[in-house]
C-alpha cells in the first residue's frame, strides 16, 4: 500500500532471449553469457515520471488541494485525532497519506475514483482488515485502526521496514534472503486456513479464461489447453488454497521482527500457485529464484503443478495487458521537457522491452502447459 514513495534512478531491464533447455515445467535454463561491447551497458531510467514524492508538507492549494482536502476531510470523520504529515503517494485513483494518531504513525488510503471495480477492491480490503481483528494471518500486517466502506477509507499503521522493490518488475535479481523472506511470508499465507465463508474467490478461472480468449490475449490452442488442465483439477480435488493475491515484492515490507505483507484487497480462495505465479511472472532478471519457484509448485503433484500453470498463464497475461496499454498510453504521452541522457531508454521504451520479456516468459510457460496437458 505505502511502500514505493517515489520514483527512482533504476537500472533498465535489457531484452533477453530464454534458453530452451531447462525442463518442460519451467526450470530455466543456463543463463547466457552478458553481451559485450558499449550495447551491453545497461542504462538507467530517469527519474521524475513516477508517483509523487513526499514533500514533507500538505498542499491543499489548487485544484488538487481541493480534492486533498476532501480526501482528509473523509479520514478526520472517521478518526479524528488523524494529523496529517505528507502525502504518500496520489495516482488519479487514490491517495495516501502518512499521519499520526496519538504516538502512532498511520496511513490514510482515500479512494478518489468511485467506479464500481474500484469500490469493490477498497470495501474488499477494508472487510480483510477487520477480518485480520479477529482471526489473526500467520504473518505480519498493518493493524486496522478504522475505516469507513461507504466512502471508501481505510487507516491502518504504518509499519517499519525497507520495501522489497520498489518497481513491480525488479530490473535487477533481489537479494536470495529478500526471496527467502518473500517466498517464507507467503508460503505461510497459502497454508493458512481461515473460515471459508470469511473469503470469497477473486477470480472465476472459466470466466476469465474465456474472456481472456475473447480479447485474443489466448490463442484458440493455449484457450483448449488451460480448460483441459482446469477440468482436470476438479476430478483431481484439488482445494482451494487462501492467497494474498497481489504477492508482489512492493508489496512486503522487511524488517527484523518479520516480512511485513501490505496490500490485501485481492486475497482470498484461489486454485493453489497463484500467488507463486505472480511471484514467478515478475522476477523476470532472477532465473535462480525462478528455479525455486517452479520446484516449489510441483512439489504436491502433478495436480498442484498444472494449478501453478493455469494461474501463471492467467497472470502472464494480464501483465502483457499492463504493459501493452503502458506502451499505448507512451506513444500518445508528450515528450520529454528535457532530452535524455546518452544510454538512457525513455519510460516508453523500457515498457516496450519488458512487453518483450513478457511475451517470451508467455512463451516458455505455454509450452510447460502443453507439456503437462501430454501427460494426463
Amino acid at each position: 500500500m505505502y511502500a514505493a514513495t517515489s520514483s527512482v534512478s533504476a537500472p533498465v531491464r535489457p531484452h533477453r532471449t530464454l534458453q530452451a533447455g531447462g525442463g518442460p515445467y519451467l526450470e530455466p535454463g543456463r543463463a547466457a553469457a552478458p553481451a559485450q561491447g558499449a550495447g551491453a551497458v545497461r542504462a538507467r531510467r530517469m527519474p521524475g515520471t513516477g508517483s509523487q514524492p513526499p514533500s514533507g508538507r500538505i498542499d491543499l492549494s489548487g485544484p488538487q488541494g481541493a480534492q486533498l482536502r476532501t480526501a482528509l476531510a473523509s479520514v478526520q470523520r472517521i478518526c479524528p485525532e488523524f494529523a496529517p504529515v505528507q502525502v504518500l503517494r496520489r495516482s488519479g485513483r487514490s491517495v495516501l497519506l502518512v499521519g499520526t494518531t496519538g504516538r502512532m504513525t498511520a496511513v490514510a488510503k482515500v479512494l478518489l475514483d468511485h467506479s464500481p471495480e474500484w469500490r469493490e477492491r477498497y470495501r474488499h480490503e477494508i472487510a480483510t482488515y477487520r477480518t485480520f481483528v479477529r482471526h489473526r494471518p500467520p504473518v505480519r500486517v498493518p493493524r486496522l485502526i478504522a475505516a469507513d466502506p461507504e466512502n471508501c477509507v481505510l487507516i491502518v499503521e504504518r509499519m517499519a521496514g525497507r520495501v522489497a522493490a520498489l518497481q513491480r518488475h525488479p530490473v535487477d535479481a533481489p537479494p536470495r534472503a529478500d526471496v527467502r523472506a518473500a517466498l517464507g511470508a507467503v508460503c505461510r499465507v497459502n497454508q493458512w486456513r481461515p473460515p471459508t465463508d470469511l473469503f470469497g474467490h477473486p477470480v472465476d478461472y472459466a470466466r476469465r479464461i474465456s474472456r481472456d480468449h475473447e480479447l485474443g490475449l489466448l490463442p484458440d490452442r493455449d484457450f483448449g489447453d488451460l480448460q483441459k488442465l482446469l477440468h482436470g483439477l476438479r476430478p483431481a480435488g484439488v482445494p482451494w488454497q487462501f492467497n494474498h493475491g497481489d504477492a508482489l515484492l512492493s508489496n512486503l515490507l522487511l524488517s527484523p521482527a518479520g516480512p511485513v505483507l501490505l496490500d490485501w484487497e485481492h486475497a482470498g480462495w484461489y486454485l493453489p500457485g497463484y500467488d507463486l505465479a505472480t511471484l514467478w511472472a515478475v522476477l523476470g532478471d532472477a532465473p535462480a529464484a525462478r528455479g525455486q519457484i517452479s520446484r516449489l509448485a510441483q512439489s504436491a503433484g502433478p495436480a498442484f503443478r498444472d494449478a501453478f500453470l493455469v494461474n501463471l498463464m492467467l497472470v502472464l497475461t494480464r501483465e502483457i495487458r499492463m504493459a501493452e496499454t503502458a506502451v499505448q498510453r507512451s506513444m500518445t504521452a508528450a515528450a520529454p521537457a528535457q532530452p535524455l541522457p546518452a544510454g538512457a531508454l525513455s519510460s516508453g521504451e523500457e515498457q516496450r522491452l519488458l512487453l518483450r520479456r513478457l511475451h517470451d516468459d508467455a512463451g516458455m510457460a505455454r509450452r510447460a502447459v502443453r507439456a503437462a496437458v501430454g501427460t494426463r
